[in-house]
């Protein structure tokens, strides 16, 4: 082709040496690198750095933009991921384990139990000793997410409110029958004081009439004695 086109060669412009130098003097690759291709005769009178620099500012030689590498179909395809899309059977390549580990799971349970037992304690829903209770409660894998942390508590909770009332109900019912026997044995010795009194006031009586008859009686001797 050569030999039947000679003035090719004569309108080639080797500018190998430009580019490179170019390529140094804007810190990018050969490759970003562009030439004029209208200014070639000039540009390939460039032979130092300084010259390219020049004809940098002139506009001659220019870095080429950057090739814009689009995320958009990693972006959806990773949005879908999210949803739940593309992780069936075929799509996995680890174990469950290594997928997601199960210490992994544990240690994010385990601070939602804990975090949520500290929150309840510093607000005062729960005292100390139930938050240790149950702080070893989760430790022992009791609960299994919080939701059943939550249904223990209040359950719990309840169930002392209940307790408590119990007691207290007890304690008003034990009460109320040390007042009602206290009356009561108050009543009944109250009657039997009332029972002696009436019996020593009876005695009193026929002890004054037994004397009076008595008295009577010696009277009327008397009066016998002297008639005889």
């Amino acid at each position: 082709d050569l030999t039947l086109f000679p003035w090719t060669i004569a309108k080639m412009v080797l500018l190998r040496l430009q580019k490179r130098l170019a390529a140094s003097v804007l810190k990018c690759g050969k490759r970003k690198v562009w030439l004029d291709p209208n200014e070639a005769n000039e540009i390939s009178n460039a032979n130092s750095r300084s010259n390219v620099k020049k004809l940098i500012d002139n506009g001659l030689i220019i870095k080429k933009p950057q090739v814009v590498h689009s995320r958009s179909r990693a972006q959806r395809f990773a949005a879908a991921r999210r949803k739940g899309r593309h992780t069936g059977h075929g799509k996995r390549r680890g174990t469950a384990n290594a997928r997601m580990p199960v210490k992994v799971l544990w240690m994010r349970r385990q601070r939602v139990l804990r975090r949520l037992l500290k929150k309840y304690r510093e607000s005062k829903k729960i005292d100390r000793h139930l938050y240790h209770e149950l702080y070893l409660k989760s430790k022992g894998n009791v609960f299994k997410n919080k939701r059943v942390l939550m249904e223990f508590i209040h359950k719990r909770k309840a169930e002392d409110a209940r307790q408590r009332q119990l007691a207290d109900l007890a304690a008003r019912r034990r009460e109320k029958n040390k007042v009602s026997r206290a009356r009561r044995e108050e009543r009944i010795a109250k009657k039997k004081q009332d029972m002696i009194d009436s019996f020593a006031a009876e005695d009193e009586k026929k002890g004054s009439s037994s004397s009076s008859s008595k008295k009577k009686k010696k009277k009327k001797q008397a009066k016998e004695e002297s008639d005889a």
